[in-house]
This record gives structure tokens, C-alpha cells and sequence, in this order.
């Protein structure tokens, strides 16, 4: 099994989460067992609006948020990662409970793709087609 730049794998024994930095054709495997790869959710539920992060302008300022997710120590939204298009270059910030889930992008290219990842409900990636 191949892994691509940027996928993201999730050890379901410990939680390990692991990011492919160059592809390659080895399986990630930890605590003795084959990682599992962690897929980009679009969902357009309740549960997807809660999580898909946003491009928002305030001002002359460019931000990622997730708007209505909750960010309490049992469930809360672990970083934003925002990569342009090419996946040439990437941008992570890591949250914390009771931090504002946002991301100030305002200096970062205007074509890129922004994930989030949950704590609970996993890897989400913005709505397409809003």
C-alpha cells in the first residue's frame, strides 16, 4: 500500500497520528498493527457544519475557523492545517481546549485547502460546493 503526501494515519491502538511528509511505498504500522488512514470528511449534516472549517474576512484579515464546534478538554478541535492547492506548502496550528478554533491566514496564499482534525469525529475538510 502506497501512501500519499500529506495523508494523515491514525494508530487505533495508542492515537498516534502520523503525516506522510514525501510518498512512499511502505505500510505505517505501530503497536504492532497497520495504521489506518484517516479520510477528509465533507459531510453537509449538522455534524459536518460543526466541523468544516471556513475562509471568513474580517476586516483585512483572512481567517480558517470552525465556528460551532465546541473546544471543552473531552471534545475539541486539535489543530488546523491549511496546504496550498499543489501541496507545496503547509501551515498547521495546533488548538488547545478553550481556544478559539481559528487560524489567521491573511499572509498565506489565496488558493489553499484547509483540514481540521477532531478529537472525536476525526479529519474534516471544507464543504465543497457551498
Amino acid at each position: 500500500m502506497a501512501t500519499e503526501k500529506l495523508q494523515l494515519y491514525k494508530c487505533e491502538v495508542c492515537g498516534n497520528l502520523v503525516q506522510v511528509i514525501l510518498s512512499g511505498a511502505g505500510e505505517l504500522v505501530c503497536c504492532g498493527q497497520p495504521m489506518k488512514l484517516q479520510s477528509i470528511q465533507h459531510d453537509k449534516s449538522e455534524t459536518g457544519e460543526k466541523h468544516a472549517p471556513v475562509v471568513e474576512f474580517r476586516e483585512n484579515d483572512r481567517f480558517v475557523q470552525v465556528k460551532s464546534h465546541p473546544m471543552l478538554p473531552e471534545h475539541y478541535i486539535q489543530f488546523i492545517e491549511i496546504y496550498k492547492k499543489d501541496k507545496s506548502e503547509l501551515h498547521l496550528k495546533y488548538l488547545n481546549p478553550g481556544d478559539i478554533a481559528e487560524f489567521n491566514i491573511t499572509c498565506l496564499p489565496e488558493e489553499i485547502d484547509a483540514i481540521e482534525f477532531c478529537n472525536i469525529h476525526g479529519l474534516w475538510g471544507e464543504n465543497k460546493n457551498d
